[in-house]
């Protein structure tokens, strides 16, 4: 059974046992599960998928947290303006969660 689920402004096509990143999200210390109820679609089911309008009704997606800080590769961002001396470099490297997915409910 697969899920496609929105979390955010993305979203992730999801099995049980997969491990992925998402953003990183603001949790409880203590919490060692994050669920998903915005389950756009959920697939291999008897009858065929089910897909929402814009959710599936009554379907969710619970993972457990692996790793709960993750950065990802750094990104350099240049700005060059030719004959005017202006040239800036900055970094960025965003944040991401480590989930693993635990159940999907339709």
């Amino acid at each position: 059974m697969y899920a496609i689920i929105a979390d955010g402004s993305h979203q992730y096509r999801v099995e049980e046992g997969l491990v992925f990143e998402i953003q990183l999200h603001d949790v409880a210390e203590d919490a060692k599960t994050i669920t998903f109820d915005r389950v756009l679609m959920v697939g291999d089911t008897v009858g065929g998928p089910k897909i929402g309008s814009p959710t599936v009704a009554g379907a969710k997606v619970t993972a457990s947290i692996v790793r709960r800080e993750l950065k990802g590769d750094k990104l350099t961002i240049e700005k060059f303006s030719r004959r005017k001396g202006y040239h800036l470099r900055k970094g960025h490297r965003q944040k991401y969660m480590q989930v693993k997915v635990d159940s999907i409910t339709a």
